[in-house]
């Protein structure tokens, strides 16, 4: 038996929200309901109310982003008062990296949801509405470099390798058919593999997310002061697929080549199972356990004060 008594963290992203989320923590938790407060403060509107109501802002990139790092910091938070929790590493899924570095004492609070609201608006206005698209390939222990030469002449891009049985492209909403039919064809048993297009609002994590990469670099260039590029170090770079370098070029670097790169989950898992015991995900919903589950580590995700108490108070 491992003599390692580590626990990582982990944070799902942008596609994670639902109506109601983190009100349980709100209502109950103290820690919870301060960051919730300070998240309207920072931001300048009711945070919780857009997080808790049924409101069609949420699916809005630049409210969504703050709304899931305000409820998952709460989250965090709650778990921090009533059981002690303190994770040693950290790791999120695209926006969840800047949670991930909240988490961590890596990035403060307040600049990392001004951050994540421009970072959404910015994404929404890098290409216009209707021209890009994503979906996600479904199959057995998906070949990433064959299919990358199978996209290499089209306007669309790997943008999340998920786990050993799932990958997101983006792009040119044009060229989904032509993909789909080329990765398709390529496949030993066609019939298996399941091809689903992701209702979003821009092709993230590709070529067409290359318009904003200078004025975020500007984003994260004026908040660098205040990143504690240490603790960075214990967050794992979804550029990289490695642990973030603790130097202030390179953290902001990683950040900032996220936007069009792909998101190199699969990695990301392995770095932090290697230094973990124990790994929980933290956040309105749980799509990142199944990920895990598909290289045989285990994850436990929190998504409720009831699984919260089922958990920690056994």
């Amino acid at each position: 038996m491992s003599s390692n008594t580590k626990t990582a963290v982990v944070f799902p992203g942008q596609g994670s929200q639902r109506p109601g989320m983190g009100r349980d923590f709100y209502d109950n938790v103290s820690a919870s309901r301060l960051a919730y407060e300070e998240a309207s403060d920072v931001l300048g509107w009711d945070v919780g109310a857009m997080c808790f109501g049924e409101n069609e802002k949420m699916n809005l990139t630049e409210y969504a982003q703050p709304c899931i790092l305000a409820t998952e910091i709460a989250m965090l938070r709650g778990l921090q008062e009533l059981y002690g929790f303190r994770p040693d590493y950290f790791g999120g899924h695209s926006l969840g990296e800047y949670t991930a570095l909240v988490a961590a004492g890596a990035m403060p609070f307040s600049d990392a949801l001004k951050t994540v609201e421009t970072r959404g608006h910015l994404m929404q206005e890098a290409t216009p509405p209707g021209i890009g698209a994503m979906a996600a390939v479904i199959a057995k222990n998906i070949d990433i470099e064959k299919l990358r030469r199978m996209l290499e002449d089209l306007p669309v891009d790997v943008a999340n390798i998920n786990s050993t049985d799932q990958v997101v492209i983006s792009g040119h909403a044009g060229s989904m058919d032509k993909a789909k039919e080329r990765i398709s064809g390529a496949m030993e048993n066609p019939e298996d593999m399941r091809f689903v297009p992701l209702n979003v609002s821009a092709p993230f994590h590709s070529r067409f997310m290359n318009a904003m990469k200078e004025a975020f670099r500007d984003v994260l260039a004026a908040i660098s002061v205040r990143i504690n590029f240490k603790n960075a170090a214990r967050v794992t770079s979804n550029y990289t697929g490695l642990f973030h370098a603790a130097t202030s070029d390179r953290v902001i670097e990683a950040l900032v080549a996220q936007l069009s790169g792909s998101v190199k989950w699969r990695d990301n898992m392995q770095a932090l199972a290697a230094k973990s015991r124990q790994i929980y995900e933290i956040g309105p919903n749980r799509p990142l356990k199944n990920f895990f589950r598909s290289l045989d580590i285990q994850c436990k995700s929190i998504t409720s004060l009831s699984a919260a108490k089922r958990e920690f108070s056994a």
